[in-house]
């Protein structure tokens, strides 16, 4: 009776923080602490510096830039979930966090990355109408509707988020609170619980399954769309722009969802769940630092601002 009683009683117990076991058991194969310093330091400058340009400069104040801007304001955001608690552990040499904090973690990422897919997918439409209806793209891309546009984006990321988060909350953890991942995560965290993650996973694989086939539809459809149309525009003139309109989008598509594929849809063995960790590196901070890269380097009116910018100080 008493040894039921004790099981019972076990069985029952929660955890209150977790040991984050990072990007490998082997301490000598942990990244060093100025890589992710690097990173950090150059993610927060490089989308700051694009959200400042967009800002200051009127001629940047158009449709396709303010959608730039929310994705670097979004990346600028992302930035602070993972990257100080991970700088914070490296000094410490402690690497825990309390299940409010993991659980906040998850909804913050899940929020950035959600609101992402769909301010990537608002930018492939809006080039779409730029180059497709070039006539009717003032009134298509009006003020208001890009407005409704990204607070859709927006609310959709936060109501996955919620969905994430509140059926994370639920579980049950007993026994073991070492995540096998240096961040907290949906499936790393899935795998300690100790009551039932079906309902979990089914949700989780709704969610995250609507979220890029409704997304990839649109950006395939609209590129199918640009496509079309510049194959009937045989002028060499038609296609250095509509490339130079898209070339950047289609770069950080390739990255995000790319990236973001090889981290996540992957057989959950031992040695993927390392690749996983790994990848996931690109996904949720390499990434972030090159999109304000990417379409500073490829973008004429950036440069052009950039050096507008820089008259004015020096001035």
């Amino acid at each position: 009776m008493q040894p039921m009683k004790q099981m019972t009683m076990k069985s029952n117990s929660s955890v209150t923080e977790f040991i984050l076991m990072g990007l490998t058991v082997q301490p000598g194969l942990q990244l060093p602490l100025f890589v992710f310093l690097l990173n950090y330091i150059a993610t927060v400058v490089g989308n700051l510096s694009l959200m400042n340009l967009i800002c200051l400069n009127s001629h940047l104040h158009t449709p396709m830039y303010l959608f730039i801007f929310n994705l670097s304001c979004i990346d600028f955001c992302c930035s602070f979930v993972f990257t100080p608690k991970m700088l914070m552990s490296l000094v410490l040499k402690k690497n825990t966090i309390s299940f409010t904090g993991c659980m906040s973690q998850i909804f913050f990422f899940c929020f950035f990355a959600n609101s992402e897919c769909y301010v990537l997918t608002v930018m492939a439409y809006d080039r779409c109408m730029a180059i497709c209806q070039p006539l009717q793209y003032t009134t298509v891309m009006s003020p208001k509707i890009c407005c409704l546009l990204m607070f859709g984006s927006y609310l959709m990321g936060f109501a996955g988020a919620m969905v994430h988060t509140g059926f994370m909350i639920r579980l049950s953890f007993c026994d073991s609170n070492i995540i096998n991942h240096y961040m907290c995560d949906i499936f790393p965290l899935l795998q300690l619980s100790c009551s039932s993650t079906y309902v979990n996973e089914l949700v989780s694989s709704v969610v995250v399954g609507t979220i890029l086939i409704l997304s990839s539809i649109i950006i395939l459809v609209s590129y199918a769309m640009i496509l079309f149309n510049i194959i009937h525009k045989s002028s060499s003139k038609g296609w250095s722009k509509a490339l130079g309109t898209c070339g950047s989008h289609i770069i950080t598509i390739s990255l995000f969802y790319g990236t973001g594929l090889l981290a996540y849809v992957q057989p959950s063995s031992a040695e993927t769940v390392g690749q996983g960790k790994f990848f996931s590196v690109f996904y949720a901070h390499v990434v972030p630092m090159l999109n304000p890269l990417i379409y500073s380097l490829r973008n004429k009116d950036v440069k052009d601002a950039v050096k507008k910018t820089m008259k004015r100080i020096t001035s």
